[in-house]
């Protein structure tokens, strides 16, 4: 799963640089909202081709393997039999969740980064900014991410799993974890995800700016 958090990364900064190069103004300045619409775009891409293939595969896998009677062998044979008996679609259950979690996930984020960066530099759109500050700013931009999208993700997770047929559609999985479960069912988990997060989205963007300064002094596009 390691390789599918980085495919994920070079897929999100990848777009994400994409679209932000072709609306930043004069000066190369990106504005909050504008930020979001372009993690908006990134998170999008990076759900249809990376997470929600990968992850319904991890889920289904996981639930398998903590039922009575496991049917998979093993990961690589999950996903043959997933594929043989369901076919691709098998592997993309659960897509609209998806979009629309890892959408508001990566907007979320790139909308605080942006407005933070902003705010740093003032007047200033090239005074540097501290690795430090970067990842105080990431871990912040995390942690409002896990608040703004966990219930998303208790619906991906519910909409991916073996018991997803319980389900007509995402809205209706919404539906049913409200009346069943209460409002409390849409954050669990959400403690222990919001300490991995705030540290994987800090060294994330340290790790991203740090190599963006990089390509900028080797790689000149003027």
């Amino acid at each position: 799963m390691q390789n599918t958090s980085i495919l994920a990364c070079v897929c999100v900064f990848g777009v994400f640089e994409f679209l932000s190069n072709k609306v930043r103004d004069e000066n190369g300045k990106l504005d909050g909202m504008t930020g979001f619409l372009c993690g908006l775009g990134a998170g999008v891409a990076e759900a249809v081709f990376v997470v929600c293939p990968m992850e319904t595969v991890k889920v289904k896998f996981i639930h398998d393997q903590t039922s009575a009677n496991p049917k998979y062998k093993g990961f690589f044979h999950g996903v043959r039999e997933i594929i043989r008996s369901q076919g691709l679609k098998g592997t993309y259950q659960g897509l609209t969740a998806t979009v629309l979690k890892q959408g508001s996930n990566q907007a979320i984020r790139f909308y605080v980064m942006t407005s933070l960066r902003n705010w740093y530099r003032g007047d200033d759109p090239n005074k540097k900014i501290n690795p430090l500050v970067t990842g105080m700013f990431g871990a912040v931009a995390g942690a409002a991410s896990v608040f703004g999208n966990t219930p998303l993700d208790v619906i991906k997770t519910r909409m991916q799993g073996l018991e997803a047929h319980k389900y007509k559609s995402t809205v209706d999985c919404a539906i049913k974890i409200m009346k069943y479960e209460g409002v409390k069912a849409f954050y669990k988990g959400t403690v222990p995800r919001l300490g991995r997060v705030c540290m994987d989205v800090a060294l994330v963007f340290i790790i991203y700016d740090e190599v963006v300064k990089v390509l900028n002094i080797v790689w000149k596009t003027d």
